[in-house]
This record gives structure tokens, sequence and C-alpha cells, in this order.
């Protein structure tokens, strides 16, 4: 076979399948791009099994090369990935779990809130907490030495990873249904203690003052991996048409996205705690420093959330990533 005689014969459609792969498609234009793909792969059998390495196969290999990937898809640049994970998939899967989070949250405060006006109530309660000189040491010491006890990048270090691990597990274990449950009302329940021991000595400014600062982002953080997790529970509980395996794995990749980035938000958190709350600011510093937190959060996961999923995100991976979806009906 000669080469060129065959290149020159079959240049216009190697030329056409090229600009097939640089084009935007509709279903016609992928048919004729596949037709075509098909007739190059047989003009460079030829051309390999006739003259072996030449201009004329490098060419065609080259086009095929590109068509190949416009047919099967391409991983995205990891630097692309990880602009996309914080515009869109992070926000998104935070915007999805809010209703739910401001439900947990105010589940949380009700318990605090009851139990610990119940316990600081009753002085009998109080006493069953401890003996009456360690809980004095506690109001009057231990809890705001807490904060200051450990040089600041080690308590902040260890604050964030105990957080971190927490966020994980709500999320993690949420299929269960009760991981996320029992994570909320220990964590409420040990809160409602300390506040009954400080508000049976007269302390419960002090508390709200060195809680404030990092706790409202640090709560905040702690009550969307609970929501997310119940939301993981519900795919398997309620699937829908899908699944229940279809249904957990969507959400589960959807919503794992928030187990990832709570890791940066409560690094931060982890930072107001360790350098702001115990330590020689002026009080409505430290609060502004902790609300501007909450707020900065509050943007990303709402407005910023909200936009992205108006425009069809929901935290999932992109379809190359997690492979096409199954059709069901209805």
């Amino acid at each position: 076979m000669d080469a060129d005689a065959l290149a020159d014969s079959r240049r216009a459609e190697w030329e056409r399948l090229d600009e097939l792969t640089r084009a935007r498609l509709d279903g016609e234009g992928v048919d004729e791009l596949i037709t075509r793909y098909r007739a190059a792969s047989a003009d460079l059998a030829d051309l390999k099994t006739s003259v072996g390495t030449s201009p004329q196969s490098a060419y065609v290999s080259t086009i095929l090369a590109r068509a190949r990937l416009r047919l099967t898809g391409a991983t995205d640049n990891v630097l692309t990935q990880i602009a996309r994970f914080f515009s869109d998939q992070l926000p998104a899967a935070l915007y999805r779990v809010r209703w739910t989070t401001l439900a947990v949250a105010v589940v949380f405060v009700a318990i605090v809130v009851v139990v610990g006006a119940w316990i600081s109530a009753d002085p009998a309660l109080v006493a069953s907490l401890g003996p009456a000189d360690l809980l004095q040491q506690y109001a009057d010491e231990s809890f705001t030495g807490y904060y200051t006890e450990n040089p600041a990048a080690v308590f902040a270090g260890m604050v964030w990873t105990n957080n971190a691990w927490i966020a994980a597990q709500c999320v993690i274990f949420g299929v269960t249904g009760i991981w996320p449950i029992f994570a909320i009302v220990q964590n409420a329940m040990n809160l409602a203690t300390a506040v009954a021991i400080m508000a049976a000595h007269e302390r419960l400014d002090i508390m709200i003052l060195y809680l404030l600062p990092h706790g409202l982002l640090e709560l905040t953080c702690i009550f969307v991996a609970a929501a997310a997790g119940l939301h993981v529970f519900w795919a398997w509980v309620a699937p829908g048409a899908r699944t229940r395996a279809a249904a957990l794995a969507a959400t589960g990749r959807s919503l794992g996205t928030i187990a990832i980035g709570l890791i940066f938000a409560l690094a931060l958190a982890g930072l107001i705690e360790g350098f702001v709350t115990g330590w020689s600011l002026p009080w409505p510093v430290k609060i502004g420093i902790g609300v501007a937190a909450l707020g900065i959060f509050l943007i990303y996961m709402l407005v910023v959330g909200g936009r992205a999923a108006r425009r069809g995100e929901s935290g999932d991976l992109t379809e190359y990533e997690a492979g096409t979806a199954t059709l069901v009906a209805g």
C-alpha cells in the first residue's frame, strides 16, 4: 500500500474527525465521531501493516488519541478538581443539610438548657456530681485553666484532631442512625453538666464568655456532621426509586465531602480556641472573632452553597469519577 496515496484519499475524513474532537457535539455529532473513529482506526491498521511507522500513521494516531479522550472522558487536572471541590461540591453538600443542621442545633441547645437548669436548681443533684471542694475548684480554676494549661499550638492541635474525629465518625457511622444521635446527646449532656456546675457556683457568665469565641463555629461543625450522618441513614431507609445500595452510595459520596470540609473549619475553630479564647484579649474582640468565623462559615454554607445547588450541584462526584448512573423508572 502507498501511504501517500492513502493519506491523499483519506485526508479530508481525518481532518473531519479532528474537527469533531474539538467541537460541541449533539447526538448526530457523536454518532459521526464514532463512525469516523472506527474508519480512521482501520486506516491506521492498514498503514501499520503495510509500511509500519510513518509520518502518516503518526498523524492518524494523534487524531485517534484525541477522539478516544473525547469518547471516554479524561480526569481533570488536580488543581481543577481542588477548585471544584471548594467552589461547588463542598458548599452544595453543606447547603443540602442546612435544615437538618438547624434541627440538630435546636435539639442540642434544648438539652443543654433543660438539663443544665434542672441540675443547677437542685443542690442534691449538684452534690451528686462530685465532692463540693472539687466542684468549687472546677468552677473557679479548672474550667478556665483548661484553655491555658498547654502551649497554644499544642492545645489547638489537640482540640482540632479530637473534634475532626468526632465529626468524621458522625458522617461515616451515620448509616447506623444511632451514632450521630449518640454523639449529639453525649456532648449536650457533658455541656449541660458543666453549665449546671458553673451556674450553681454563680460562674455561668464566665463560662459563656469562654465558650463563645470558639464554640460558635466548633459546635456548628458538629451539628453539620450529625446532620450529614442522618441524611446518609435516611438514604438507606428511604431510597426512593433507586436501590438501597445505589442511594446509599450516592448520598455517601455527596455528604462524605462534608467530613473532609469540616477538617478545615474545625482547624479554624481550633486556632481560635488555642490562640484566642484563653489569652489576654478584650472579650468583645474574642467574641467578635468567633462571630466572624461563624459568619464566614454560614455565608459559605448558605450563599455559596445555594448558588452551587442552583447550578445543579449536589456534592457528588462527576459521572466520569463515579460511573454512569443506573437508569430507574419513575
